[in-house]
């Protein structure tokens, strides 16, 4: 995925050389009134050095990492800290510019950049208490630069931190633009090859009657679920939610009766994926014990949970039926449809009697659901 603040790290090696060159003129112009020169020297040769390596470090995205940033903070601050040893007394006491003045500001840039507001405000927190300590007084210029320091570790750092979102939007906008126009396509193939085919199987089969009309009645139902296929389009949202309601309606058929609200159901991809599965699994279950059963999907959104409900026409399961199953080992129901439901920290209940059909309710608390914001509208 492409990194939305690589402007901003351009940015902020141009602003290093700039402020490098910056502490170059007023180390010149200082030079023989540093109470230790030498040291002012080695200060500015460490500074060039480091504004290379930092520079050339940064100008890749492999180079961004944690450990650099944090590295790239403590020599920033370290080389100020020097500056105790360098300035004289009346150099300190007159705010006289240190050898490394503004440079010492992009230790707060980079942190800013590279952890957004937190990274920024730490770290102008950090280079503020620097100022402080070395200085050792207070003072309006001190004010100042501790405002500076901190106020450009927060805009900076908000900036980042829009910059990565509207990536990671763009992105995915540009992912589900990419699914649609392929959706589409295989729309149109389906379209013209497979939906034609499985209507002219179901009238042909309708005509013919007898052992034609069962394969009729199939061809048909799979023709409703692949016209709802290409109809439902299940949408993410910026949150990386997606619609259950929407995905529920692709289950739809001619023995399968879903109602879901008039407005989008969000919740978090893995959950919406989990109760999808869940569905499937149940109607599965309907076609391998009660064979032309009529379903209905219901799906309910409540203030303070989601109710999924599957339920079915067909003989109902005998009391004793499933604990007789799990004692043979064969935990299919148990297994694809409890545990994946009690994985989601939700509830499910089982109500059947033979002759009464068999419902699955699902109780999916909305602490747990995690959904957008509710909004009010009917079935559909």
């Amino acid at each position: 995925m492409p990194d939305g603040r690589t402007p901003l790290w351009r940015s902020h090696n141009v602003f290093r050389v700039v402020t490098f060159l910056y502490a170059l003129f007023w180390f010149g112009m200082q030079y023989e009134r540093y109470q230790r020169p030498w040291l002012a020297a080695v200060c500015i040769g460490c500074m060039a050095a480091w504004t290379g390596f930092t520079v050339w470090r940064y100008w890749n995205r492999n180079g961004r990492t944690n450990r650099m940033v944090l590295a790239d903070v403590v020599v920033v601050n370290a080389l100020f800290g020097i500056n105790e040893f360098i300035l004289t007394q009346d150099q300190m006491l007159a705010g006289d510019p240190s050898v490394v003045t503004v440079w010492h500001s992009t230790g707060v840039t980079a942190a800013a950049v590279h952890w957004g507001m937190p990274g920024g405000l730490i770290a102008g927190v950090v280079a503020t208490a620097g100022n402080y300590l070395v200085r050792g007084r207070g003072g309006s210029d001190m004010a100042m630069d501790a405002v500076l320091l901190i106020g450009v570790g927060l805009v900076i750092g908000l900036a980042a931190n829009t910059a990565r979102r509207s990536t990671e939007r763009l992105a995915r906008a540009m992912q589900a633009e990419a699914a649609t126009a392929e959706r589409e396509r295989l729309a149109r193939s389906i379209h013209d090859s497979v939906l034609q085919v499985l209507a002219r199987v179901r009238q042909r089969g309708a005509n013919l009657g007898g052992e034609a009309a069962e394969l009729a009645e199939l061809a048909g139902e799979q023709e409703i679920a692949l016209r709802s296929l290409i109809a439902t389009t299940p949408e993410s949202s910026d949150s990386g939610e997606t619609d259950l309601a929407a995905r529920l309606e692709v289950l739809r058929t001619a023995r399968v009766h879903v109602s879901v609200p008039g407005h989008p159901v969000r919740l978090p991809e893995p959950r919406t994926a989990d109760l999808f599965a869940v569905t499937r699994e149940a109607l599965a279950n309907v076609d391998k014990h009660a064979p032309g059963a009529q379903a209905w999907v219901l799906l309910e959104e409540l203030p303070e949970e989601i109710v999924l409900s599957i339920r079915d026409d067909g003989p109902g399961i005998p009391e004793g039926r499933l604990s007789a199953a799990a004692a043979e080992g064969r935990l299919g129901i148990a297994k694809s449809i409890r545990g994946r439901v009690e994985s989601m920290g939700a509830k499910i209940d089982l109500d059947t009697a033979p002759g009464e059909g068999t419902e699955w309710e699902l109780r999916v608390p909305r602490a747990a659901a995690a959904p957008g914001k509710r909004r009010r509208g009917g079935h559909r």
